[in-house]
């Protein structure tokens, strides 16, 4: 074990090579060489991308002492960190390491819990307990894993790695005090003290998630309005909030997404249309109704919008109303209540919406023209989120008849009813691509209700073939309720846009 002035000293040496110039690191604080490495390193931050470029050296991270680059903030209570990391070209030594990294101080001998990717593709915890302590670690059942999330929950360090497209392995180090404010970051260390290897970091995410004994539908946090590419998987973070919105749907001409804000502080239920090019949401008029939820869906056209809304004038139970795109004085199309509006004919005829009747919730439908309402679905569970296919040959679902919530289809009177999936998370909200192809959806864990889509959870957005078949993750979210309850997809199939949570200062 190394003697405290030692650790001091290096301390106090590598404290000569502490950057922390503001706003050149995007989400961090600073960057610093630990451990006093031959070669510096450095982080590139490129806005354009979000995505920062690291660079660094040092002999090792293991044994007593380390010596790597780590590029920083400080964070108190629990965190989630996640990110998209590779490194760029062969490498030098197998066991070169990235990663996320949390620990009391920038001391080298110091005690730390790291989610280490390294080059040989060995995935694992690390973590030293004590000051000058030997390094261990816990190897998780995943490599080459290009997705990392590390998360503290009290005195739990969780580590969650995969790769990309497919669900997280997960290793955790359990009674690991570091105190309440600890160093969070990124780091890289080459193994090979004359060597500087370089990695990337995309997608970075930290998160503060919500605090223990939060009351749902009462506490809320706030959140951040995201693109992804589907070709590429990056994500693009367009705007953070902490007054919370949700379920963004994204207008036929490309041009902006409109969503409902949440919450209960001022504001809340209305609805806004939020400009891509411009980056400024305006609200839309919709008269006096003005609590609406996340159940909201544009016609195919893109002139008319079904709201869900939920005003003391029918009870507080949300009813379905329709009204121009644009903004104007809804028309009431639902009697009953609730009700809440999913999906359009493609031929603007019908509105396909849920509905709670003797409390027992089924899909329905009713004409845009008005009239009464057509039950599709008398099947044990809950049955919800109904939305046509675009050609108007399917309406896709989401039931808790078989046990989980499973995704289904069916025919537009009802007959044909079919189930697409069958695993073990809980699948909501099918959302049916322009093209017809493919479904985007939301999972939960198993350990959810199968009947509740809760806020704040760790979610996964995944998409397969229209017809059923293997899926994969598109998008690790942080999220639940709202992140994607409507259809969310670019008009030429290339995107999605939803609502990832964060407990913003």
């Amino acid at each position: 074990m190394r003697s405290r002035t030692i650790a001091g000293v290096t301390a106090l040496l590598l404290a000569t090579r502490l950057c922390t110039v503001a706003g050149a690191l995007g989400q961090f604080e600073g960057e610093t060489d630990v451990g006093d490495p031959k070669l510096p390193g450095s982080c590139q931050y490129e806005p354009s991308r979000q995505d920062y470029t690291i660079s660094g050296a040092g002999t090792n991270m293991w044994f007593t002492s380390d010596q790597f680059h780590f590029v920083w903030r400080k964070l108190k209570n629990d965190f989630l960190l996640r990110a998209r990391v590779r490194f760029i070209g062969p490498g030098a030594v197998n066991h070169r390491k990235i990663g996320w990294m949390a620990r009391s101080t920038l001391d080298p001998f110091g005690p730390y819990a790291d989610a280490a990717e390294h080059g040989d593709g060995l995935t694992s915890l690390q973590y030293r307990l004590g000051a000058g302590s030997n390094t261990d670690e816990i190897v998780l059942g995943v490599t080459n894993a290009d997705v990392l999330q590390f998360e503290r929950k009290g005195n739990t360090y969780i580590f969650s790695a995969a790769r990309y497209g497919e669900p997280f392995v997960s290793a955790q180090l359990t009674d690991f005090n570091l105190g309440d404010e600890v160093y969070v970051g990124m780091f890289i260390c080459s193994h090979d003290p004359d060597v500087a290897e370089q990695a990337v970091f995309r997608d970075v995410r930290i998160v503060k998630p919500v605090k223990e004994g939060f009351v749902p539908y009462h506490d809320f946090i706030g959140c951040s309005l995201e693109i992804l590419d589907l070709e590429s998987g990056d994500l693009q973070a367009l705007r953070e909030s902490a007054q919370p919105f949700e379920a963004p749907n994204w207008t036929r001409d490309g041009a902006a997404l409109i969503y409902n804000i949440s919450g209960r502080a001022e504001g809340w239920g209305r609805l806004d249309r939020f400009d891509l090019a411009t980056r400024t949401a305006a609200p839309i008029e919709t008269g006096a109704e003005t609590r609406n939820n996340n159940d909201h869906v544009l016609s195919f056209d893109g002139s008319m919008l079904a709201i869900s809304d939920q005003s003391v004038s029918h009870g507080g139970q949300s009813a379905v109303f329709i009204v121009p795109t644009g903004g104007g004085e809804p028309r009431r199309l639902t009697p009953l209540t609730p009700s809440y509006a999913h999906g359009w004919s493609p031929d603007g005829r019908f509105i396909v919406y849920t509905g709670g009747r003797s409390n027992k919730f089924d899909i329905y439908k009713m004409a845009v023209a008005g009239g009464e309402e057509i039950r599709l679905t008398d099947a044990a569970g809950l049955n919800d989120g109904p939305e046509y296919s675009p050609d108007g040959a399917w309406i896709y679902f989401n039931s808790s008849r078989s046990g989980r919530m499973q995704l289904w289809r069916m025919r537009p009177d009802g007959s044909g009813q079919e189930q697409l999936t069958s695993d073990e998370f809980n699948n909501w909200f099918p959302h049916i691509s322009p093209d017809g192809k493919s479904i985007a959806f939301i999972s939960f864990p198993r350990e959810v209700s199968a009947t509740d889509h809760p806020y704040y959870k760790h979610v996964y957005l995944r998409l397969m073939p229209a017809e059923g078949g293997n899926s994969k993750v598109i998008a690790y979210v942080y999220g639940g309720q709202g992140t994607m309850n409507v259809p969310s997809w670019s008009p030429d199939g290339r995107k999605l846009a939803f609502v990832s949570n964060n407990d913003f200062p």
